[in-house]
């Protein structure tokens, strides 16, 4: 299966799913290719491609399954179990031996796992404030690729009363929002 079939299959099963559970916005469902696939493969232009990805919160598998999708290595952590489960049948029937599902809290896994800077990165998207994000994500150094919405400029105000951290901001491709890409939390 190519990637446009995968794509195809995802859009598929996102709507059929999404008729038992919210995965997305219902007003979201009628244009799933630019508010959501490409709205998530923006990140492809930043994260090199060797890279591992640690997608937070990774819900309807975005950007996660998208990534992995393009060929890289994804970890999506998502705590909600029907959620994970949805993503287990995305891996499954999308064919992603690149992706791996965990269903378990972040800061769970990260106290688990050994997640060194320069190994990973992490995403997110629609996920949670950035200071929420920081205080998961701060004690590993890696850098953090996140799609953020318009309020970003305030997000960044907040994390930076507990947190010092280099940043680039990027405009969306795709609507009102903004990528941010951070390094050197502390």
């Amino acid at each position: 299966m190519d990637n446009k079939e995968k794509f195809i299959k995802y859009e598929n099963l996102l709507k059929q799913w999404s008729q038992k559970m919210n995965l997305v916005a219902p007003s979201t469902l009628g244009d799933i290719e630019n508010r959501h696939f490409k709205d998530s493969a923006q990140l492809a232009d930043f994260i090199p491609k060797n890279t591992k990805i640690i997608d937070l919160g990774s819900g309807a598998g975005f950007p996660g399954v998208v990534l992995a999708i393009l060929g890289w290595n994804v970890i999506c952590i998502e705590s909600i179990h029907k959620k994970a489960g949805f993503l287990s049948t995305l891996k499954t029937e999308l064919d992603l031996p690149n992706l791996t599902i965990v269903n378990d809290r972040i800061e769970n896994f990260l106290s688990k796992t050994p997640v060194k800077a320069g190994d990973f990165v992490f995403t997110a998207r629609a996920f949670a404030p950035l200071i929420k994000i920081f205080d998961y994500t701060h004690k590993t150094n890696c850098r953090l690729f996140l799609l953020k919405g318009r309020e970003i400029e305030s997000e960044i105000l907040k994390a930076k009363t507990k947190y010092k951290f280099d940043y680039k901001l990027y405009p969306s491709k795709t609507g009102d929002g903004y990528i941010i890409c951070v390094t050197k939390l502390k």
